[in-house]
């Protein structure tokens, strides 16, 4: 077990490294449904700006949606991975993120000593996206077309706002509901929104939480986790089913992000003590790190 001041000692030379950048941090699975695991997962955050860094906070909230729906007596429609959105599923999904997580998230922020502030991409016209085109799916041998309603795709990402929060010491936190050119609301994929704004921010980082310890050769076996590859190699890593159902769409974003500035994406087990810190600061780490070949 390392000494107290051996573990500081060999988080120096991270922190050095990354003073004065901006981290996207994506908040999922049971960082969001866990109140003690949100807590201790905000901590840590704060921790990061006070020894420099600059992080901005992304939440999804799938979960959560889900279970008010049902208990309104509306059944939860997926196509494609994606939720179905008619006008009351919106109203339920702003409800969820914008008035729920979103404000936990930042009152956590505050408790900790940290500045946040709440936003969802209608703010300063933060993110604006376009309505989703009718998705053709086959089901029992018929192709059909299906409208998914409110949900969209991503346009533009206007950082200015984050820029200046950032800047001035504050951590943006900022739920996954955009708006269109007419200033309709529209939800959007979280894990998305994350990599697009990394990317829009050239980011040192996307560090996305879930409930899995990273991309694993075997999947019944947590030890088999992969540390590190690079963008070249996710295809065959995708064609081999090592990368196989909810994770391909969240390597995907996060291929893109990489390609298109990010520094390195990284997936970890949110819900593991500390993982964020262990991740960043650690030799070793406890994800799996996706990086571009210079």
């Amino acid at each position: 077990m390392l000494k107290r001041e051996n573990i500081l000692i060999e988080a120096l030379p991270y922190i050095r490294k990354f003073y004065n950048s901006i981290m996207v941090i994506k908040m999922g699975g049971h960082a969001i449904i866990d109140p003690v695991i949100m807590d201790q997962i905000v901590q840590d955050i704060v921790l990061l700006r006070f020894v420099g860094i600059r992080p901005v906070i992304v939440h999804g909230g799938g979960p959560e949606i889900t279970e008010k729906m049902e208990r309104m007596g509306k059944k939860p429609e997926f196509v494609a991975g994606l939720r179905v959105t008619d006008n009351e599923t919106l109203e339920i999904a702003r409800m969820v993120l914008v008035g729920n997580v979103n404000t936990k998230i930042v009152s956590l922020v505050n408790k900790h000593g940290g500045k946040g502030v709440g936003l969802s991409g209608s703010d300063g016209w933060l993110i604006v996206a376009r309505k989703l085109a009718p998705q053709r799916i086959t089901i029992e041998g018929v192709e059909r077309e299906i409208d998914l309603g409110w949900v969209g795709e991503i346009e533009v990402i206007n950082p200015e706002l984050l820029m200046i929060l950032t800047d001035s010491g504050y951590i943006p936190v900022i739920s996954p509901i955009a708006t269109d050119e007419r200033g309709n609301d529209l939800n959007v994929n979280a894990d998305t929104v994350a990599g697009d704004i990394a990317a829009s921010l050239r980011a040192k980082k996307l560090i996305s939480l879930t409930d899995v310890p990273g991309i694993l050769k075997d999947p019944g076996d947590p030890k088999s986790r992969i540390s590190r590859f690079a963008l070249d190699e996710i295809e065959t890593l995708i064609k081999s089913n090592t990368i196989s159902g909810g994770m391909i769409p969240k390597v995907v974003s996060s291929a893109a992000a990489v390609k298109i500035g990010v520094g390195q994406v990284h997936i970890i087990d949110g819900s593991m003590p500390h993982s964020l810190l262990l991740e960043l600061f650690t030799d070793e780490g406890i994800g799996t790190m996706i990086y571009r070949k210079e």
